[in-house]
C-alpha cells in the first residue's frame, strides 16, 4: 500500500524555506510513515525519512544505484559515459573491484601519513588572513583546502591545481536531484575538458608513475586487472566531485553549527581533544549528503511496504540522522553525544571511500581555526544555502574575528 504526501511535496521541496531548513519537512514525512510514495522528482518513487528502513535499504544489495543520466541519453553523451565508469553508480561485481582497487589509496595508514600536509596547508591559508578581519569560510579556506588534498592524492601537479574549484562546482550540479539541463550542458562540457586532461595525466605517469592515485590504478592495469583508462578517469572524476563536496560541506557546517552554538563552541577550544566526537556530531546534525538514490532490483518489502521492481528509491540520510526512533533528542546539537551511529557517510558496500580522510580535514580545519584568532562570529544571521537537495551546503560563510 502506498502512504502519499503529495502536497507536503508540492509545497516544501522547492521552497526557499526548505532551502534554509529541510528538517521540518522530513520530520513531518516521518510522522505519516518511514517510506511514502510520492512525485518530488521527475521520476515518482519511494521517500524513506525512517533510521532503521534507510540502514536496512543501503546495506540490501537488491537495492542497486543507477546513472542519473537515461541510458539513451545522446544530448550529454560524455557525461553519461563518464557516469556510467563511475564506481558510485556501479553495482556488483564492478563496484567491488573498482572499489578494492581504489581503496589501496585511503586505507588508515596513508590517510594518516596525509596528517603533516593537511596541517601545513591549512596553516598556510590561514596564514594568507592574518591581516583580515574576516573570511568567507567556504572559497577562502574549505573549498582551497579540498582542492590541494585531494589534486595531492589523484596526482595532478601542483601548479595546475587551482583548477579544481571549477571543475567541481559545475560537475556538483550534474548528479543533484535539482539538475537543470543547463547544468548537464555545462557538467557535459565540462566532463570533455576533464577526460582530456586526465588522459594526458595518465599518459605521463605511464611514462613516470609517482606515488598518487592514477599511478597505482595503472599499475593495477599493467598486473593484468581489467581497469580501463575510461574507469581511472572516471574515478578521478568523481574523487574531484565527491573530495570536494562532502568535505567543503563538512567544515563549513561546522563552522555555523559551533558559532551558533556558544557553549559547544567554548567547550571544544577549551578542550581540544573532543573533536572527534564534535565532527561525529556535525555530520549527523548538518549531514554533508542529505538524499542518496537506489532502484529496486526486484519487488522487495521493508516495514510492511512492498517496493516493486523497477521503484525508485529515495533515501533522507539527512532525515535518518534526526530520526527520534534512533537518536534521544535528535534536534538538540550536542559535541558529546555518545553513541553516534549516523548514516552520513552511508551504510553497506557503498559506505563513502574517503570518511576517514574527510573526518581528518575536518578535525584539523576546525581545531586550527579556532585556535588562530579569537571571537569568531558570523557577519550576518542570515545564511545562504544553495538550493541542492542532495547536499546540505553553503553558497559562501563570511565570518568575522579579532
Amino acid at each position: 500500500m502506498k502512504t502519499y504526501y503529495k502536497q507536503i511535496i508540492k509545497d516544501s521541496f522547492t521552497s526557499t524555506k526548505f532551502f534554509q531548513n529541510p528538517y521540518p519537512v522530513y520530520e513531518e514525512l516521518r510522522s505519516i510513515h518511514p517510506i511514502c510514495w510520492g512525485n518530488m522528482m521527475k521520476n515518482p518513487g519511494w521517500y524513506v525519512t525512517g533510521y532503521n528502513e534507510a540502514m536496512m535499504i543501503l546495506k540490501d544489495t537488491r537495492f542497486q544505484n543507477r546513472i542519473p543520466l537515461p541510458q539513451t541519453s545522446k544530448k550529454y553523451e560524455c557525461l553519461k559515459n563518464i557516469q556510467h565508469d563511475m564506481m558510485l553508480f556501479k553495482n556488483q561485481p564492478d563496484h567491488k573491484r573498482l572499489r578494492f582497487l581504489v581503496s589501496n589509496v585511503f586505507t588508515p595508514k596513508k590517510v594518516e601519513y596525509l596528517r603533516p600536509f593537511i596541517h601545513d596547508t591549512v596553516n598556510d591559508l590561514l596564514h594568507q588572513f592574518q591581516q583580515q578581519k574576516s573570511i568567507d569560510v567556504v572559497s577562502d579556506f574549505a573549498f582551497p583546502l579540498a582542492s590541494l588534498i585531494i589534486a595531492k592524492i589523484i596526482g595532478v601537479p601542483q601548479e595546475e591545481r587551482y583548477q579544481f574549484r571549477k571543475w567541481s562546482a559545475d560537475l556538483i550540479q550534474t548528479i543533484d536531484f535539482t539538475r537543470s539541463r543547463q547544468a548537464l550542458d555545462n557538467g557535459n562540457a565540462m566532463t570533455i575538458i576533464l577526460r582530456d586532461y586526465f588522459k594526458g595525466l595518465i599518459k605521463k605517469r605511464k611514462n613516470s608513475p609517482e606515488e598518487d592515485l592514477i599511478s597505482l590504478l595503472i599499475k593495477e592495469e599493467q598486473q593484468g586487472d581489467r581497469l580501463t583508462d575510461e574507469e581511472v578517469i572516471a574515478t578521478c572524476i568523481l574523487l574531484v566531485i565527491a573530495g570536494h563536496e562532502t568535505t567543503v560541506n563538512l567544515i563549513s557546517n561546522s563552522i555555523v553549527l559551533l558559532l551558533k552554538h556558544p557553549k559547544q563552541l567554548m567547550e571544544l577550544k577549551e578542550k581540544p581533544f573532543l573533536i572527534e566526537g564534535a565532527v561525529e556530531e556535525i555530520l549527523r546534525f548538518e549531514s554533508p549528503t542529505q538524499m542518496t538514490a537506489r532502484i529496486a532490483s526486484e519487488d522487495i518489502t521493508i516495514n510492511q511496504t512492498t517496493m516493486k521492481k523497477g521503484d525508485q528509491v529515495y533515501i533522507l540520510l539527512g532525515a535518518a540522522n534526526h530520526d527520534p526512533n534512533k537518536f534521544q533528542d535528535p534536534h538538540l546539537f550536542d559535541i558529546m553525544r555518545y553513541p553516534n551511529p549516523h548514516l552520513a557517510f552511508g551504510y553497506g558496500s557503498h559506505f563513502c571511500l574517503g570518511a576517514q580522510l574527510a573526518r581528518l580535514e575536518a578535525q584539523i580545519a576546525i581545531n586550527s581555526l579556532l585556535a588562530w584568532k579569537d571571537n569568531l562570529k558570523l557577519a550576518a544571521p542570515d545564511l545562504q544555502w544553495r538550493k541542492l537537495i542532495g547536499f546540505r551546503s553553503l553558497s559562501e560563510l563570511h565570518i568575522t574575528f579579532d
